[in-house]
């Protein structure tokens, strides 16, 4: 337990050293990688064998270098077709969706931390686009659920329970729905909001 506790306090360290609008994501970043690699649990080093047969000490690498080695901007090859014909239509670029996202392995993560708006009901609609992108990236589906978009809400600290459903009713033009309601799970973006998304992406760089 003392060894995650140090790890945890260097990894703050670390962290405190980063832009403040990244210090969030690459805390969540580097203790992943510490708990995966095992330096959190104190893993020991590994052993190789030297010329002369005799076992030489192998330093696991630090978590940042890790870290560094999985992560990369999102290249053409990531995006599904019905994202770039998106980005085409929109007279966007990848290296514009690339200051929003990217990608570690097989998943697409956000980069961004503020929604550059300060109203919770604006920022509830802009959470649900850009969730919505997040998934077509690999999909091509502009789709999210409620649920993905609350706890994100709640997250970041701008949900409104009092006019959760207001703020959907009076933005119905960007979704698939004609009407807002409790029985909706799944918000799908309606070309009107595709248009939306293009204008927070372009806002947002």
């Amino acid at each position: 337990m003392k060894k995650l506790r140090d790890k945890v306090l260097e990894i703050v360290k670390i962290v405190q050293e980063c832009p403040q609008n990244l210090q969030q994501i690459c805390f969540e970043i580097l203790l992943k990688h510490a708990i995966i690699a095992g330096e959190a649990q104190g893993s020991a080093p590994q052993l190789e064998q030297k010329g002369n047969g005799a076992p030489e000490k192998k330093e696991p690498k630090s978590v940042i270098e890790q870290a560094a080695q999985t992560q990369d901007d999102l290249s053409g090859s990531d995006l599904h077709v019905k994202t770039k014909k998106f980005l085409d239509k929109q007279q966007l670029t990848i290296e514009q969706l690339s200051q929003l996202f990217y990608k570690e392995g097989n998943q697409i993560l956000s980069l961004y931390d503020d929604l550059n708006t300060t109203r919770t009901s604006e920022s509830q609609i802009r959470i649900t686009l850009l969730q919505c992108l997040q998934n077509a990236i690999r999909t091509g589906n502009f789709q999210t659920t409620v649920e993905m978009v609350r706890e994100e809400s709640i997250t970041r600290k701008c949900h409104d329970s009092g006019n959760w459903s207001n703020n959907y009713k009076n933005n119905k033009g960007l979704f698939d729905f004609d009407k807002y309601s409790k029985k909706v799970k799944t918000i799908k973006l309606s070309e009107e909001g595709k248009k939306e998304l293009a204008n927070v992406i372009k806002e947002m760089q």
